[in-house]
């Protein structure tokens, strides 16, 4: 194990100096194992965003009809993403006493479980049983979503050592494409055949992948590590990186709950079309992921600037969505679906990179390779990612409230701008203290006579 994270680590470091990496013949071709890995990832992915996904078009309305407030809806979709935030961090750190398969088939199957329960609640009475049950049921989906996710995170950089980047932008395209179909899927099969047969239908496809994923899921041994979260959260790059991860989710969490208000009212669209503008940044997302993944891996020194340039246009992006009142430029409905699609790009920027970057940051500083590390960043990355889903939405819609969508959008672009000048600041001033202690142990002076020395003899 130790001998990978060299490998990794001098590969790193190889690149650093300008030397690309060379990929070899193992990492071309993939084994069994691996493709089975991949087929279960994808499988996770793309059921576990089209469950997540599928509320949004009809759950409000038929949440109001039960006596729930606005502001009970929207706790109840964010009592996922903090119940995924808490749940991540516990599971991460126990992730090789658990198991990683058994996490992820177990999680896989409480998320079925609980979709097809969610679908039963339109038979309970109407105002605190209710909301309680969907409390309670939300609450369970965000367990079996984190263990699920914190699992494959890990299993994905164990299968995939010297490429996870790549994997994980290719497996991106199952994400992007789940959350596209379900709001269409969800809506369809809500004005076909009534409130259940979404969640039922969804819930059943997921369970059916339970046993497949227990058939082809390879296992990896579980070896207990001293390692702990806060040895790795208290290093200074991965506070970064941290807030790099918080504030793309908050930016992306942010639209869930205005974008839709705004085109209605600025766009004057039908209801219809509304998923269609959506597409813009899912599709761009899905599609450049792949790319920016393979770039990461081959060229790991560009990681650092993917992840300053992806924060830095992320920003800016935001403050052209509206566009902001200061700009005095009308909002017209193709440059803000030109401006969606540069979002999901810049976000592919960020969020591809940062995995792999907070990995060789942990061996940097000592951390043992294996699947406890492994568990440990990938809790990390799915708690933050949860802390920015629960954040955006909710500071977002009380800046909706207050300022209007155009204020709102620009002021949420501000946490992609922190991060992006404080990652950019960070890395520049790790490349003056590296060239600084460089110059110290080679002064020129020492070069100089070394080479005299040289051509005399």
């Amino acid at each position: 194990m130790g001998s990978r994270a060299a490998d990794g680590a001098g590969s790193e470091q190889a690149a650093e100096d300008g030397m690309p990496e060379a990929l070899g013949e193992e990492s071309r071709r993939l084994t069994r194992e691996q493709l089975f890995t991949m087929a279960a990832t994808a499988s996770i992915n793309f059921s576990s965003m089209i469950c997540y996904s599928i509320l949004g078009p009809f759950f409000p309305s038929e949440a109001e009809k039960k006596g729930a407030s606005n502001t009970v809806v929207g706790l109840i979709f964010g009592c996922f993403a903090l119940v995924n935030f808490l749940t991540s961090l516990i599971l991460g750190n126990y992730l090789t006493h658990i198991g990683a398969k058994f996490m992820f088939v177990a999680g896989m199957f409480v998320s079925g479980c609980v979709t097809i329960l969610f679908g039963m609640l339109d038979k309970v009475p109407s105002g605190p049983m209710f909301i309680g049950l969907c409390f309670l049921v939300r609450a369970m989906d965000a367990i079996g979503f984190a263990a699920a996710m914190t699992a494959s995170f890990s299993i994905l950089a164990k299968a995939f050592p010297s490429n996870i980047a790549t994997v994980l932008g290719s497996l991106e395209i199952f994400t992007g494409l789940g959350l596209v179909l379900g709001p269409p899927l969800g809506g369809f099969l809500y004005q076909s055949f009534g409130y259940e047969v979404p969640f039922v239908t969804l819930g059943c496809v997921a369970l059916v992948l339970v046993p497949v994923n227990m058939c082809i899921l390879p296992k990896y041994d579980s070896i207990p590590s001293k390692d702990s979260f806060w040895k790795l959260i208290l290093l200074p790059k991965v506070l970064l990186l941290c807030l790099t991860i918080f504030s793309l989710s908050a930016c992306l969490g942010f639209l869930d709950p205005t974008m839709s208000l705004f085109i209605l009212k600025k766009f004057k669209l039908p209801a219809g079309y509304v998923g269609l503008v959506f597409l813009g940044l899912a599709l761009s997302y899905s599609l450049s992921s792949p790319l920016l993944g393979l770039l990461s891996d081959k060229l790991p020194y560009l990681r650092k600037w993917l992840l300053v340039s992806g924060g830095l246009m992320t920003a800016l992006c935001f403050f052209m969505l509206g566009p902001a009142p200061v700009l005095h430029i009308e909002s017209q409905l193709w440059m803000f679906v030109l401006v969606l699609v540069l979002i999901g790009f810049s976000l592919g920027m960020s969020a591809i990179p940062v995995f792999p970057e907070i990995l060789h940051c942990a061996y940097e500083n000592g951390f043992e390779e294996g699947l406890s590390l492994l568990g440990l960043v990938s809790g990390l990355f799915n708690a933050m990612w949860s802390l920015g889903a629960f954040a955006g939405p909710t500071l977002g819609g009380l800046l909706n409230e207050k300022l209007g969508f155009e204020w709102a959008s620009a002021i949420q672009g501000g946490w992609a701008l922190l991060s992006g000048l404080a990652t950019g600041i960070f890395y520049i001033t790790e490349a003056t203290r590296r060239s600084s202690s460089s110059s110290l142990q080679n002064p020129p002076g020492n070069e100089e006579r070394t080479h005299l020395m040289g051509s005399e003899t």
